[in-house]
């Protein structure tokens, strides 16, 4: 297979601060290609790549570099009383934190109620369809007992070789909506009869 390469350059007096965030990507890809690229100090520039290898190289873009991108510049961000809220898909507790965001990761696992108020919905995101955002995720809806939920969240969770650090947190958030799909009882109040005189 022959590729067809073109270098283009980038003049590193124009890489300002703004430039280099919003494309971070291509940094981390002359940083693991270190082979591929060379400096020319009479230019002062950057050759690069083709883009066609550029565009296919930024699928490998690390968790903790989209996190520094994101985490303060995101359309699902909440702020009340002083906390940083994250209404993502697939955040676990709703917090703007690296460990439960639920875009950044390869792999999260969602929690959510039935469309019919009825058990819950598993959304696991797949580690391969990163390149197909719609075929990305997979939902298991489960409307069983408490238990038999429960444990078959764990079972999926582990079987699928998911992060333990997220099994317990989805545990609780399935826990918490079968608790709220209880019927709620109203006790009723026994009226004291009153004394004839």
């Amino acid at each position: 297979m022959r590729w067809n390469v073109y270098l283009f350059i980038i003049p590193l007096n124009e890489l300002g601060t703004n430039y280099i965030e919003r494309n971070a990507f291509i940094l981390q890809f002359h940083i693991r290609r270190k082979d591929r690229y060379s400096f020319n100090r009479k230019r002062n520039s950057l050759l690069s790549l083709p883009l066609p290898l550029l565009e296919k190289e930024t699928a490998i873009m690390s968790a903790h570099l989209q996190w520094m991108v994101i985490r303060n510049n995101s359309s699902f961000l909440i702020k009340r009383n002083g906390q940083t809220y994250s209404t993502e898909p697939n955040n676990l507790k709703a917090r703007n934190a690296f460990r439960f965001n639920g875009l950044i990761h390869r792999k999260t696992v969602g929690v959510e109620q039935a469309a019919d108020g009825k058990g819950v919905v598993i959304i696991l995101k797949k580690r391969a369809g990163h390149r197909k955002p719609a075929k990305a995720y997979e939902k298991i809806t489960i409307n069983k007992n408490s238990r038999t939920t429960l444990n078959r969240l764990r079972n999926i969770i582990r079987k699928n070789k998911y992060r333990k650090d997220l099994r317990m947190a989805a545990l609780r958030r399935a826990s918490a909506i079968l608790k709220s799909q209880k019927p709620v009882v109203v006790k009723k109040k026994r009226s004291r009869a009153t004394k004839s005189a």
